[in-house]
């Protein structure tokens, strides 16, 4: 059954994400020394409890505001395939169980602080829902062995390959119950100018609010990261809670 038909008769957000995710593949051509990362198929871990994440906070009819990261990191949702969320947090703050990799994110640290700023996890998540333009993540093979994150628009070549998948992707998303008159978008250098540059090609969303991304303030500004957070509270002021 094909996928748009297949989650349309889904009832509830939750169960519409789980789909999206679990049918989430990319088989184009990709510049030499890049891989794919997706947990939901090479993470058994990571497909079950991101579904019980999603059941837990998402299991209604809710249409949600979408904010849009970069692509899933190796020690986010690499492991817990929940965007901005390693698995202590996805104990610590959303009660659900881990037995896999162990692993500290720091922007998925910020992001935790924001919501708890917001009014918790349940109030937030009600009315966002958080994804990436490449909803699937990329590593790079390093010269000594090593294995590291690398973006979607960290070459032009592997932009060019991902491109028709974004497009799609982000497609695919709104269908899930995404308002359109705004967008958040993580990040306000490549991100958004690439987001922007898409969005003026495909009207994808009538606004873009971009904000600095959760890893460039703890890697940069975390001794006023709580500048941050209230810049985010406000941005997420904008939105009309009687929409959600």
């Amino acid at each position: 059954m094909p996928f748009l038909i297949y989650y349309c008769r889904m009832k509830t957000f939750a169960e519409k994400v789980i789909a999206f995710n679990r049918q989430l593949s990319f088989t184009g051509k990709l510049p030499e020394g890049i891989r794919i990362m997706n947990p939901f198929k090479e993470n058994k871990e990571a497909a079950d409890v991101s579904a019980q994440f999603y059941r837990k906070y998402y299991n209604d009819h809710r249409k949600r505001h979408i904010i849009l990261g970069i692509n899933p990191g190796r020690f986010g949702a690499g492991l817990t395939g929940v965007p901005f969320t390693d698995p202590k947090r996805l104990v610590e703050k959303c009660g659900i169980s881990y037995h896999g990799k162990s692993a500290h994110e720091p922007s998925s640290v910020f992001v935790y602080e924001m919501i708890e700023a917001y009014g918790g996890m349940e109030s937030f998540y009600q009315s966002f829902f958080i994804n990436s333009v490449s909803p699937l993540g990329f590593t790079i093979d390093k010269s000594d062995n090593r294995i590291i994150n690398y973006n979607y628009y960290d070459s032009k070549e592997l932009t060019e390959d991902v491109l028709p998948f974004i497009i799609q992707s982000i497609r695919q998303l709104i269908k899930l119950g995404i308002h359109t008159e705004l967008v958040f978008c993580f990040g306000t250098g490549k991100n958004e100018q690439f987001l922007h540059k898409l969005n003026n090609r495909y009207g994808f969303f009538k606004e873009i609010v971009a904000l600095e991304h959760p890893r460039f303030i703890m890697q940069y500004k975390s001794r006023t990261k709580e500048v941050y957070v209230n810049k985010y509270l406000s941005a997420f002021g904008k939105i009309n809670h009687k929409s959600a």
